[in-house]
This record gives C-alpha cells, sequence and structure tokens, in this order.
C-alpha cells in the first residue's frame, strides 16, 4: 500500500485555510507548514512557520525565499514520511508529558524507526567506520563547589560511543547526588564540542526494544534535566546530534564563534535520539525545532544566539 506523502502547506498571505482537523488537533499522521512573505497570526496547529521576513518573532523561521524552503521541506517529507510524522507527533505531545516523559516517548519513535527499511537502507550505504574507543572518553575535576566535565575524545571529534555516554552519565551523576556543587561546566576537548552519535556504531544494536531500555536507562539526557540548571555549556566547532540535544538542557549555553548546530538524524530516516525533542522547544520552541531536525540545515552562532539557544558568543571558548 502507497500512501500520499503527508506534507500539507498552507499560504497564509491569502490562500483560504485548510480545515481545522489538519492541524495537531486533528491528523496525527501530517506535517503542517504555514509560508507568508510577513509573519501573520498563526494558532497552533501548524508544525513549522516560515517567512521572508529577515527577523521574525518566534515561532516563525527567517528564509530567504520561504516558497522554495517549503518545497525542499516537501522533499525531506516524500522521502522519510515515517521519521518525519514521528518527529512531529513526538514535539506535538511533549507540552502534554511530564519532563521524563518526553524523553521516553521519544526514545520509543526512535527505536521504532530503527527497524524501518529507510533507516536499514541508509545504514547499508553508509561508509564503514572503524570504532575508536577511549579508555577514558571523559575527564572529571573538581575546585570547591565547581565541578568541570570535559568530552575527551578528539581523534573521533568527540562522537558519543556507550563509552562516553555511560561515563557522561557518571560524571553528571556527581552532580545530580551532591547539591554542594553550584556549577558544572562541561566542556569538549580538541576541534570539535561534540560531532553527536559515533556512526561506527549506528546499526549495531539488532533488537530495538533492547535498545530503548538502555537509551531511558543510560541517559545524560535524564540526568541533566535534573542538574541542567547549574551547568554551563561550553560549545566550539561542530555541535552536532547529541552535542547540541544535550548541551540545550543547560542553564546557560556560551558559544565561540566557529560553533555549527546541526539536527541531521530525519535524514538518517530517525529523529533526535538523545534528548533534543525535549531540551531544543524549551528554548526555541516545538515549531523551530521542527524545522532544524526536519530540514537538516547547519545554523550558525548568530542566529543561535538569536533564537535563545545559545545565551553569549565569546571569543576563544
Amino acid at each position: 500500500m502507497t500512501l500520499d506523502s503527508p506534507f500539507v502547506l498552507v499560504d497564509l498571505d491569502g490562500a483560504p485555510r485548510p480545515d481545522p482537523g489538519l492541524g495537531t488537533a486533528g491528523v496525527a499522521g501530517q506535517v503542517l507548514v504555514g509560508v507568508a512573505e510577513k509573519p501573520v497570526e498563526a494558532d497552533g496547529d501548524f508544525d513549522i512557520l516560515l517567512t521572508a521576513d529577515p527577523d521574525p518573532p518566534r515561532p516563525w523561521v527567517s528564509c530567504a525565499d520561504p516558497y522554495a524552503t517549503a518545497q525542499r521541506l516537501a522533499e525531506i517529507v516524500a522521502e522519510r514520511p515515517a521519521a518525519s510524522v514521528a518527529l512531529m507527533q513526538v514535539l506535538r505531545m511533549g507540552p502534554a508529558l511530564a519532563p521524563p516523559d518526553r524523553l521516553v516517548a521519544e526514545s520509543l519513535a526512535y527505536s521504532t524507526l530503527q527497524g524501518s527499511a529507510v533507516f536499514r537502507t541508509w545504514l547499508d550505504s553508509a561508509p564503514a567506520r572503524v570504532p575508536r574507543p577511549s579508555p577514558a572518553p571523559v575527564l572529571l575535576s573538581r575546585d570547591g563547589d565547581r565541578l568541570a566535565i570535559t568530552l575527551d575524545r578528539p581523534q573521533a571529534r568527540n562522537a558519543m560511543d556507550a563509552g562516553t555516554r555511560d561515563a557522561l552519565c557518571e560524571a553528571l551523576e556527581v552532580a545530580v547526588a551532591d547539591p554542594s556543587i553550584t556549577r558544572v561546566d562541561l566542556y569538549g576537548s580538541g576541534p570539535a564540542f561534540c560531532a553527536g552519535g559515533d556512526l561506527s556504531e549506528f546499526g549495531t544494536a539488532r533488537d530495538p526494544a533492547q535498545a530503548h531500555l538502555v537509551r531511558v536507562q543510560r541517559s545524560p539526557a535524564a540526568l541533566l534535566q535534573r542538574c541542567g540548571g547549574r551547568v554551563i555549556a561550553h560549545l566550539h566547532g561542530a555541535c552536532v546530534g547529541a552535542g547540541i540535544e544535550l548541551t540545550a538542557f543547560a542553564g546557560r549555553v556560551v558559544a565561540a564563534p566557529d560553533t555549527v548546530i546541526r539536527l541531521p538524524e530525519v535524514g538518517m530516516g530517525l529523529i533526535p535520539g538523545a534528548g533534543g525533542t525535549a531540551s531544543l522547544p524549551l528554548r526555541v520552541g516545538r515549531e523551530r525545532t521542527a524545522y532544524l531536525a526536519l530540514s537538516g540545515v547547519a545554523l550558525g552562532v548568530g542566529e543561535a544566539l538569536r533564537w535563545g539557544l545559545v545565551d553569549e558568543v565569546v571569543e576563544g571558548e
């Protein structure tokens, strides 16, 4: 059975509005995008709102040509319908869920998509990568009431493999367990803060259900939900996937001018799986999170600052 593309585009500059049932309160299997030259009043039914305005208010996204951007999004949805719809469904559910449950919903969707033909096709076409585990992928140091946590796999651009994830959990558990720690600084060594999930491990978990259990039991995101108010994340270089999904939980995000942010998972047939559907909406809203994740575009530090994904840009971070 072949399904029509779930992409729905609405021209808000004068075209008739669709039936309200098309929105997030109605048909759950659609991606609803609104386009306008200038931001207009729009209800919460839209997943993404695009405009030519150079500095629009949230939740709008500025594009040089919003109609061309919408066409590119339509092509992505047509190629990756399951991941695109799952992304919107998880983001829509978020506000109604308790913070820990948002991570569970994300993980369930992620594990479902790991079993999809689209992800397996991407996996088969990806070049083989050699695992590069580190005996000490995370460094921990304490000075009085301050704790410094450093991702230390520079040879892999601090990509998040299982060993790094587990070591990061152990470090964050120190902060969660000790209320005398008033500040946690999170760094990444080498040329990039974190290049996302380690692709050498993608697809190695052949049981998606078991992978879900591991993901929710060994979750840096869940720990950051508990101690994030005390965390200052120091970003530089590539902040891809987990590199921004985790740090968006931080109470303060400081970035170097060379910081570049990207969520590439939909292109693989997946959705963000390190907590991004729970963390980014808190900073930039559901609609802008949906745009970043669906489009996979690289977000420069200037736009990240305007959106609120970054709190300060500092030379030499």
